[in-house]
């Protein structure tokens, strides 16, 4: 009988430390992900083009609910260079952060943000969804799939 409970009771602390150090892992991937969208979304605001790119895959697929399909990194930089800098400011909404693994490629975030064109100071941003899928190499990240739904 002795044996049986101790058993059960290791089971129990094994699986609570399996559960414990999977959690600790996923709020660390987290926190890492969060990270990384600031430091993204700071080269958006400020119009810093290299760290755009560097943060960009070779074989970006950039997916967006109005302009449609884009699998060239260099034209969408042009365009954002275009169409963005000076023009539009990129908010996260706060909390709204979900990030998932993938196991042996990287993690997908999914939040809110809202875009400010300061052509129309008075214009109301409407929160939109955003699905960014990161590859890790490494230690480094790069963004590899975009999904921005307005």
């Amino acid at each position: 009988m002795k044996s049986a409970t101790l058993l059960i009771a290791i089971v129990f602390v094994s699986s609570f430390l399996e559960m414990a150090a999977q959690a600790t892992s996923e709020d660390q991937l987290k926190e890492t992900i969060t990270n990384l969208d600031a430091e993204y979304f700071e080269a958006y605001n400020t119009c810093n083009m290299e760290k755009q790119a560097e943060m960009y895959a070779e074989d970006l697929e950039f997916y967006h609910d109005k302009g449609g399909l884009s699998t060239s990194k260099q034209d969408l930089l042009e365009s954002l260079k275009k169409n963005i800098c000076g023009k539009v400011t990129r908010e996260l909404v706060e909390g709204s952060i979900e990030v998932y693994p993938i196991n042996g490629f990287g993690a997908v975030e999914i939040g809110l943000h809202k875009f400010h064109n300061n052509q129309e100071p008075d214009a109301i941003s409407k929160p939109g969804k955003f699905i960014m899928i990161w590859q890790q190499t490494d230690s480094i990240w790069k963004i590899t799939r975009v999904i921005s739904l307005h």
